[in-house]
């Protein structure tokens, strides 16, 4: 039996429908307006389509694997057909395992409890801390963390000196963003791919923020593993997805101990047990694993690859154009960027405005104004920190409106946007970005639990 999936429909304004459209919020200032979802960077609305495959599927719902029943039979059919399913969208070689995790982070930590010993790790400050922090606690490995490049190709020459430098002897891995999630940036990751190559390393690939805008073929990067996550690919239900070769991971203990990891358990004599472990993906899939959320990731997957990349990727571009043009007469505004203004980018742009706190600033496009961006360092700390000046080096709390004595300035505001993005919502933030630099807040605010708030009724 297949579960019937709804049609996906296109429209001028929006390629891919989500939900969330019609949902209204009120305004400090009064009324209501429709809800300008602008944080796709950290979570993307769900798309309709992956909404109703869900629905279609959620009655027959069941355990996988190991249950002789109907619907226990229908969802592990459809549980490794999802698995086939995001292989094809990635592009996967023969012999690269996909294996289910619950998000971009969990992904590239399950990675990390996977290196050989004495693996020599190498990663940009630039990082999200997703793919900056698994690395030092991982066992035996050696991290070295390199310099923010100013250009593509410096971050291949920064990563190709580090390289050269190691003992080609050993295991070594390198992990590298795909797009940045503060500046959007696109990297050039078959270059450096080529470089970890050429010098016996390997090479993970955080795609979180790259596949919901552009086609990732692990064939065509040449990179050994693929870590991103559901949320940020339209389907919000607690899965992601690492993907690749399969030997590392098939050599490692597994990621967690119980059951579906384990072939066979006998009891020894001296009342321990002994484990045979699975070799395949499931071998790091412990316990009833989340079929709601992979198959939710391969519906994104089919509804991204039928609505081409190359459709959804001119709207972006139009979209990014409606911000940088629309802003480019208010010298208050500062975006932020590593490669320059004109480098390929994805929907994500960073940016600082002279004389506001930057949460400060996000509070009163939500509150007067009914859109949602993200203000703070974004889980990039040292990144944001080199961007603003700041020190790399100092501590700092995500999103945050209070920064650290001497560093009040070292917060930004992200706006970002994808294939579910109305033209008319980023339209309304660019005039709410120029009325708010030009008038100033209609609303005063206060510091609450870490938050900037609007004072109940107390206009500026």
């Amino acid at each position: 039996m297949s579960v019937s999936t709804a049609a996906v429909g296109q429209s001028v304004c929006s390629p891919l429908p989500v939900l969330g459209r019609d949902v209204t919020v009120p305004l400090v200032t009064g009324g209501e307006v429709a809800y300008a979802a602008l944080d796709y960077a950290a979570s993307a609305p769900a798309l309709q389509r992956v909404w109703d495959d869900v629905a279609a599927y959620a009655p027959y719902y069941g355990s996988v694997h190991r249950g002789a029943g109907y619907l226990s039979q229908l969802s592990t059919d459809l549980f490794e057909n999802a698995r086939r399913t995001v292989a094809e969208f990635l592009d996967c070689r023969t012999g690269d395992q996909v294996v289910f995790t619950r998000s971009t982070t969990d992904s590239l930590n399950l990675l990390a409890a996977a290196l050989p010993d004495g693996c020599e790790v190498f990663v940009f400050e630039t990082e999200h801390h997703a793919s900056l922090l698994p690395w030092g606690s991982a066992r035996g490995t050696r991290l070295t963390c390199l310099d923010a490049p100013s250009s593509p190709r410096q971050a291949v020459e920064t990563l190709e000196r580090a390289l050269a430098g190691r003992d080609p002897r050993g295991p070594a891995l390198v992990c590298v963003t795909g797009a940045s999630n503060v500046t959007g940036e696109l990297w050039p990751v078959r270059e450096l791919a080529a470089a970890a190559h050429a010098h016996g390393a390997r090479i993970v690939l955080d795609a979180a923020q790259l596949a919901p805008h552009h086609p990732v073929s692990l064939r065509d990067l040449d990179v050994d593993w693929v870590a991103f996550s559901g949320h940020k690919l339209y389907a919000p239900f607690g899965s992601g997805v690492l993907a690749g070769r399969a030997d590392w991971l098939r050599q490692a203990e597994p990621y967690l101990a119980g059951g579906g990891a384990s072939r066979k358990v006998t009891r020894r004599a001296d009342g321990g047990v002994d484990v045979e472990w699975h070799d395949g993906a499931a071998r790091h899939e412990a316990g009833s694993p989340n079929v709601i959320g992979a198959y939710a990731i391969a519906s994104a997957c089919r509804a991204l690859t039928e609505a081409g990349f190359e459709a959804l990727l001119a709207h972006e571009e139009r979209l990014i154009r409606t911000v940088r043009d629309g802003l480019a007469d208010v010298p208050q505004v500062r975006f932020l960027s590593l490669f320059g203004d004109d480098a390929p980018r994805v929907g994500v742009l960073s940016f600082v405005v002279e004389g506001w706190n930057s949460s400060h600033f996000a509070a009163a496009l939500s509150a007067e104004y009914g859109i949602g961006v993200r203000d703070g360092l974004f889980c990039a700390h040292p990144l944001v920190r080199t961007l603003l000046g700041g020190d790399p080096q100092a501590q700092g709390e995500c999103g945050a409106p209070e920064a650290a004595p001497g560093e009040k300035s070292l917060n930004a505001i992200r706006v970002s946007f994808g294939a579910g993005t109305p033209d008319e919502h980023v339209e309304r933030f660019v005039r709410a970005v120029r009325e708010l630099v030009r008038d100033g807040a209609r609303w005063s605010y206060r510091t609450v639990d870490g938050r900037c708030v609007p004072n109940p009724s107390a206009r500026a």
